[in-house]
């Protein structure tokens, strides 16, 4: 009897052990950083990014420059200065630093940019959802899609500025006014491709909300599809902002925005092209780094990139 307890072991019985999960403990968010920070392209863009939006938001505070100020207008020997240690761009045709300029002007486009995706993006994935969910507010919705997008955007943009006059917030109006429903437009599609699947079915029939579904049963498939329609907005509100300033009806001067700045240093190409140049590379900057830092960070919120 002895030996017989020296060989086996009784095993209490749990009878919760069935009910344990062997899986992995698994994050939504870890595993998005995760397959985000693991390319080094988008850590790069990221930096660059950050760095351009932190500084342009600082720098302007402590060098107190003004689109207006024109203390050395009159000064000769302060204007054309090419780039140097003293001023890192070169100064204007007044005698402005480039530099302080520039900042400036990368936070006014950045504030347009933002604030006209996130009216944007708001405005259209609430009414996406709706649209895509309802079909009867779907038949309404078609037909003021139809109508409106028949019109080229840039066309009624402009021809909305020229109404409203150049100016910060009238950008930003005229050009949320004209997108929201692209994007909801875009949302709508990917409602439709999950509406009807069995467990919104199951919800329906249980008598649940159509707020409730949407929120808790179709919006979070639709986070990777929202961080791309962020991505691919911000840089091109910057764009448009450019593009509209340049010709003279979006920003003015004294918004002092790289859209205006653009505009107003033009006639210098040749004689002085760092005035052209440095704001056009900024655009640039700013636009690949935020698309390429959305794009990457949309691909790594789709859960299909990261099932094992």
């Amino acid at each position: 009897m002895t030996m017989m307890d020296d060989r086996f072991t009784f095993v209490k019985v749990d009878e919760t052990a069935s009910e344990h999960i062997a899986a992995p403990k698994y994050s939504y968010w870890q595993s998005v950083f995760r397959k985000f920070f693991s390319s080094k392209l988008a850590i790069l863009m990221l930096v660059i990014a950050l760095v351009i939006v932190v500084t342009s938001y600082i720098q302007p505070n402590f060098s107190n420059f003004s689109p207006l100020d024109g203390t050395n207008v009159n000064n000769a020997a302060m204007k054309f200065l090419r780039p140097n240690a003293q001023y890192w761009f070169g100064t204007d045709n007044v005698g402005k630093s480039l530099f302080d300029a520039v900042w400036y002007g990368t936070r006014t486009s950045l504030t347009v940019a933002l604030l006209t995706t996130v009216i944007t993006n708001v405005i259209g994935i609430v009414v996406g959802m709706i649209w895509g969910y309802s079909k009867r507010f779907d038949a309404i919705m078609l037909e003021i899609y139809n109508i409106i997008y028949n019109i080229p955007f840039m066309l009624l943009v402009i021809v909305m500025l020229y109404i409203l006059g150049p100016g910060m917030w009238q950008l930003i109006f005229a050009m949320s006014c004209t997108t929201w429903l692209g994007v909801a437009y875009f949302i709508r599609v990917q409602v439709m491709i999950i509406r009807d699947r069995e467990y919104n079915l199951a919800s329906r029939c249980l008598g649940t909300p159509m707020h409730r579904v949407l929120t808790h049963n179709i919006l979070p498939y639709l986070i990777s599809v929202i961080v791309t329609s962020i991505a691919r907005d911000v840089p091109s509100y910057i764009s448009y902002e450019v593009f509209l300033s340049f010709l003279g009806v979006g920003l003015t001067v004294e918004d002092g925005s790289l859209g205006s700045m653009i505009q107003r240093y033009s006639p210098y190409m040749t004689s002085a092209p760092y005035l052209f140049w440095i704001p056009v590379a900024f655009t640039a900057l700013i636009s690949v780094s935020l698309y390429i830092v959305g794009q990457t960070l949309a691909d790594a919120s789709d859960p299909r990139t990261h099932m094992m």
